[in-house]
Parts: C-alpha cells; sequence; structure tokens
C-alpha cells in the first residue's frame, strides 16, 4: 500500500489558481511535501504546460501522485492521459475521487476550478489522499490497461507514419 505523505506535484492554470493555493494548505496541514509548478497568479497561461510537468514528472516516477486543476478539469484530464503509466481521474464529487484511488488506482487527481467549490474541494483531496488501491482484480485490470497502452500507442505510430 502507497504512504499516503509521499510528496506529490500539484500545478493548475489561472483559472483554477485560487482553488490551488487553497488546497496547498490542506496539503501543508497534512504534512505532505508537494512541489508547486504553477500557475503562480490569475494571469493567463496555457493549461498544457503545467499538465505536461505534472504528467511528466508522474510518468517518470519522480512523483507518484500529483493533483492538476483547470477550469474544468477537461483539458487537465485530456493532456495528463496522453502520458505513459498515468491514470488521471476528473473528480468532481466525492464517490468518483475515492472511487478513483479504490479501483482504479488513479495517480493524478484533476478537479475543476470553476466546478468545485473549496469545501468539497478539501474533502475530495482528502479523501483521494488517503483512499488506498485495493489491488486484487483491480490490479488484474490495470495490467491489462497498461499492456494495452504500448500496443495501442505503437499502433497508433505506425498509422500515423503510414498516412
Amino acid at each position: 500500500m502507497e504512504d499516503n505523505k509521499t510528496p506529490i506535484i500539484i500545478g493548475s492554470d489561472h483559472a483554477a489558481y485560487n482553488l490551488k493555493d487553497y488546497l496547498k494548505e490542506l496539503i501543508k496541514q497534512k504534512g505532505i511535501e508537494f512541489r508547486d509548478v504553477g500557475a503562480h497568479s490569475t494571469e493567463a497561461v496555457d493549461y498544457p504546460e503545467i499538465g505536461f510537468q505534472v504528467a511528466g514528472a508522474v510518468s517518470a516516477g519522480e512523483y507518484s501522485r500529483g493533483i492538476l486543476l483547470c477550469g474544468t478539469g477537461l483539458g487537465m484530464s485530456i493532456v495528463a492521459n496522453k502520458f505513459p503509466h498515468v491514470r488521471a481521474a476528473l473528480c468532481n464529487d466525492l464517490f468518483s475521487a475515492i472511487m478513483s484511488r479504490r479501483h482504479n488506482n488513479a495517480n493524478i487527481l484533476v478537479m475543476g476550478g470553476r466546478v468545485v467549490g473549496d469545501v468539497l474541494a478539501r474533502e475530495i483531496v482528502t479523501a483521494w489522499l488517503d483512499t488506498p488501491f485495493e489491488g486484487g482484480r483491480h490490479q488484474r485490470r490495470l495490467d491489462k490497461y497498461e499492456n494495452m497502452g504500448c500496443q495501442v500507442h505503437v499502433n497508433t505510430k505506425t498509422v500515423a507514419n503510414n498516412l
């Protein structure tokens, strides 16, 4: 089981900057170290740049888990899930956050800063950080996904090269 005190990486675009700062206080209170890769203000930034940093660090094994925030969470989810070994889950409700960890071993939590309020976001992050992965039949399914992802990626590249 993963230690819920391992350092995490967090990032947001400008639309979720205030939510990110609010959640950083929760993470500090839980005694978890973190790296904030931006945005560092409400000035407009391109969300893919932040998503690349968080998902890239999780994909490379530099961090075991991360949190991404943007206006809806949709853009960050799309960006993050393009990286190998990343299982980014858009969780704008508590049940999804718990199940994303319990059954899918999600390693990046994504939320929409314009979708969830501070109180709900705090509950979602707490549940996501504290919920362990069940393993068992769920691990077998993740193994299938990891293997399929490699095959699909290779096949997609082959098809793209033949166009």
